[in-house]
């Protein structure tokens, strides 16, 4: 039978009753956890696991994939309306989206979110089941030394988020590497800047940090203002649909996210997180508007958004072909396989041809109930913002305490947020960006291991770094990314009078 067949019965066996309610579960619970702060979808399926066992597996991983990508549209939905992201890859759609929503264009924002997030995972959803033993070897092939480049690159495109001034940016950007540090050493096993603390051997969890950066941060600085001047009050939109010219604005950026998730996804180093830092650059350099950069502007929601949806159908490929998990929630869907008795693998399309197709079929039937579920939802969701501040941000606090407890299962959670919230409100105060910082706690560590690891292979040849012909791409399209802007700067004083 050709893949075509196999996919039509995989759509015959996910349109069944019983398929469909594991299906329409799975985005519940997937947008729900993801508007949860801290909870995310890789604690989500980690909780079901044991209530599934006692279900057929197809249902288990049509539940499982639903979450996942449910997870993905909830978590824009506290980023934008209250710069809290519900997950890691929300991070930067809080960049602009939460700009769009103080401007009265929440409902806006969240449907260019909904809308880009069908059509990537609808095409990487199909890409998935086209070209996933293709990509799956293509990503085998890269080296530790390419996957250093490629967060290179990814550091190279934070020169977009340095806000006005880049020296504080920089140090920002160095803030976020130094808690990227802290942790054990992964090649010798040494303590490196817990001070003593055990809590801290295993480094600061990067969903706490997000949430205390955003969230608390973003709240106590709130109300310190409300001291001197009574909080602005948030204008609404009554519509929720994407007037002609947002959509004219949306749908390049929509493709171009997922061109740039869906590769990126496939490989270790990438995932969402990545992906949507690299295409909200892309989108700042090429938008016609780049003035409205930091101000609103719907391609930086567009894209990242499009961006993470692609990546998560990109982290199912090597999970399907290679039984390799480049994600923490593809980690536990690999222990669900085992506990089934079913090896992820390449022989996985040929012994499990009716769970891989029907898990596929599911995932276009899922991103159809969510865009539905969202679309009308939008609406709804905004009139968070009519919320009373006071009440609004201590709910915020509680749910950003809640989260954190359940992401680090104790008490010193909670500190470790506080800290990192007391960190971002000076941050703050004193002008400096926040986002810098979480891209370096992101990827700072990513970086480390892929440079120490090509350099141990290589007796610490440098030139390893610069060895494959993926590197040097990416290293010279960073060198591109710092210094064109340099140049056109110089250009644009010169022709100043």
């Amino acid at each position: 039978m050709s893949s075509f067949d196999y996919l039509v019965q995989g759509f015959a066996a996910a349109l069944t009753p019983e398929s469909l309610m594991f299906a329409l579960l799975g985005v519940l619970l997937g947008t729900l956890v993801g508007v949860l702060p801290g909870i995310g979808p890789a604690m989500t399926v980690a909780l079901l696991l044991p209530i599934t066992f006692s279900v057929p597996a197809t249902s288990a991983f049509i539940l499982f994939a639903g979450v996942f990508y449910g997870g993905m549209y909830g978590g824009s939905t506290t980023s934008i309306l209250l710069n809290t992201p519900g997950e890691s890859a929300s991070i930067i759609t809080a960049l602009e989206g939460n700009k769009m929503a103080k401007l009265g264009r929440g409902a806006q924002a969240l449907a260019t979110a909904a809308i880009g997030s069908f059509v990537a995972g609808t095409i990487g959803t199909v890409l998935l089941a086209l070209l996933a033993p293709v990509m799956a070897d293509w990503a085998v092939t890269l080296t530790s030394a390419d996957y250093f480049a490629l967060v290179v690159l990814a550091f190279c495109t934070v020169s977009a988020m340095l806000g006005s001034s880049p020296l504080r940016g920089v140090a920002s950007l160095s803030v976020g590497l130094a808690l990227g540090l802290i942790g054990l050493d992964s090649v010798s096993g040494q303590p490196r800047f817990t001070f003593g603390l055990f809590e801290l051997a295993n480094g600061v969890d990067v969903v706490i940090a997000a949430v205390g950066m955003f969230a608390v941060g973003e709240t106590l600085y709130v109300a310190s203002r409300m001291r001197h001047a009574p909080p602005e009050l948030v204008p609404v939109s009554r519509t929720w649909w994407l007037p002609k010219e947002d959509l004219k604005r949306s749908w390049k950026p929509w493709l171009r996210g997922t061109a740039i998730g869906f590769p990126l996804g496939v490989m270790p180093a990438g995932g969402p997180v990545v992906t949507t830092f690299l295409s909200y650059a892309v989108e700042k350099k090429l938008s016609k508007h780049p003035e409205e950069f930091g101000k609103g502007a719907i391609e930086g929601v567009a894209g990242p958004e499009a961006a993470n949806n692609a990546a998560v159908a990109g982290v199912l490929v090597p999970l399907l072909t290679l039984g390799l998990p480049t994600s923490a929630t593809a980690a536990i869907m690999l222990s669900a396989f085992g506990s089934y008795g079913i090896q992820p693998g390449p022989l996985l399309f040929e012994m499990q041809p009716e769970l891989v197709w029907t898990l596929i079929a599911s995932l276009c039937i899922g991103n159809v109930m969510l865009l539905v579920l969202n679309l009308p939802l939008a609406g709804i969701w905004v009139k968070i913002l009519q919320i009373p501040r006071p009440y609004l941000y201590a709910g915020i606090l509680v749910c950003a305490s809640l989260g954190a407890y359940a992401s680090s299962q104790s008490w010193q959670g909670l500190l470790v947020l506080l800290g990192i919230g007391a960190l971002s409100y000076a941050m703050r105060r004193y002008g400096w960006p926040v986002v810098p910082a979480v891209v370096g706690l992101i990827l700072g560590p990513i970086a480390e291991d892929n440079l120490r690891k090509t350099l141990l292979v290589n007796q610490g040849d440098p030139a390893a770094l610069v060895g494959t012909p993926f590197a040097q791409a990416m290293l010279a399209l960073a060198l591109l990314a710092v210094v064109v802007p340099l140049i056109m700067k110089t250009r644009a004083r010169r022709r100043v009078p």
